[in-house]
């Protein structure tokens, strides 16, 4: 039966995920207005300071920076350059920072022309954050954006993706290294390329930043905890922050939010029915098997199973479609309620069956 199904998939959805057409955001629904919320957010762009540092001064430099920095600056040495704060091997701390602003110098260059002095994307930020306090009033909001050049294996797994922004006690954290264009040389570099494929690749661009950092935020509010659930269970999870996000950034296309192509979403839409139809007839709903669960929640060049066209991480796709179809039968229910809301439950109300 497996093969059959694989096949069948093969020959129908391959076809039209090679079809290339602009899918954005389709809810339809209003977005409530949020005009009247105030955002305060101080954007300090912490790769100007760190990269004008006195090299041959590093400590006085350190010390300055940790004065405007207070908070951020121990986040960037421990976890983002892996280093002590001037602690043991003062000298060798001091010739690893040497080496990082010299190794770094173009990358940093680069993002300077990218992004000016008035990156495009605070806005975009700002206006999510607007949403976050609309829907989530007592959440305590960052008030503060930072943006740094880390090294460029700098990345953090969130819970539907991974990528270089973060949030910290301090701020939103933005790592530019990794948001440079998809045809930046250095991404297209035998280097790069081994580090990231173009599939990873392809979503280091500025546009992507507003999602990360929103994603930070719900992963901040409501923490995954279900990575030990069935498949059916992580996918609805995966499904509710997918609904959040489209509540708080309404107006960002779908492709950016899920991470696919247009094909790839286009195609998705079009094959709906068969994609949920080979998960049920296949009996993998309730499987709780690691390996298996990674073949459909996670990113990848592609679903194998469903053609070289189709994109890595359906079960994104899946669980986002299912907590839709839970909401629109319980429409009066809060986005608080909808996240506490076990996952099973959603499923099995949702009644969800796409033809």
């Amino acid at each position: 039966m497996l093969c059959n199904v694989l096949q069948c998939m093969k020959k129908i959805l391959f076809p039209v995920l090679l079809a290339g057409m602009f899918l954005t955001s389709c809810s339809g629904e209003k977005a409530p207005d949020v005009s009247h919320i105030t955002v305060n957010l101080e954007v300090q762009r912490f790769e100007h300071d760190f990269f004008s540092i006195d090299t041959l001064n590093i400590v006085s430099s350190l010390e300055q920076l940790s004065q405007k920095y207070p908070a951020f600056l121990k986040d960037y040495m421990i976890n983002i350059l892996g280093l002590p704060v001037m602690e043991g091997d003062q000298q060798l701390t001091e010739s690893l920072i040497r080496k990082f602003i010299s190794d770094y110098r173009a990358i940093k260059d680069s993002s300077d022309k990218t992004f000016g002095n008035n990156p495009g994307f605070v806005k975009e930020v700002e206006q999510g954050l607007k949403y976050v306090k609309y829907y989530f009033p007592d959440y305590l909001l960052p008030e503060k954006l930072i943006t740094f050049i880390g090294p460029l294996d700098a990345i953090y797994m969130g819970s539907t993706g991974s990528y270089g922004d973060v949030l910290t006690e301090e701020a939103l954290a933005v790592g530019l290294q990794l948001h440079l264009g998809s045809n930046f040389s250095v991404y297209q570099s035998e280097f790069g390329l081994a580090m990231y494929p173009a599939y990873i690749s392809r979503k280091f661009a500025p546009e992507y930043i507003a999602v990360n950092c929103i994603k930070n935020i719900i992963d901040d509010i409501f923490p995954d905890n279900s990575y030990s659930l069935p498949l059916i269970e992580q996918m609805v999870e995966k499904g509710k922050r997918m609904y959040l996000l489209d509540k708080l950034l309404p107006y960002t296309a779908d492709t950016l939010k899920l991470g696919y192509t247009d094909a790839q979403l286009k195609g998705c839409y079009a094959n709906e029915g068969l994609i949920w139809n080979f998960f049920v007839k296949n009996g993998l709903l309730f499987n709780n098997e690691e390996l298996v669960i990674k073949s459909y929640i996670g990113d990848a060049p592609s679903t194998p199973e469903f053609g070289e066209g189709s994109p890595g991480y359906i079960g994104l796709f899946v669980g986002r479609q299912i907590v839709k179809e839970f909401m629109d039968r319980h429409p009066d229910l809060s986005l608080t309620d909808l996240m506490h809301t076990p996952p099973r439950e959603v499923y099995e109300k949702s009644k969800y069956k796409p033809k």
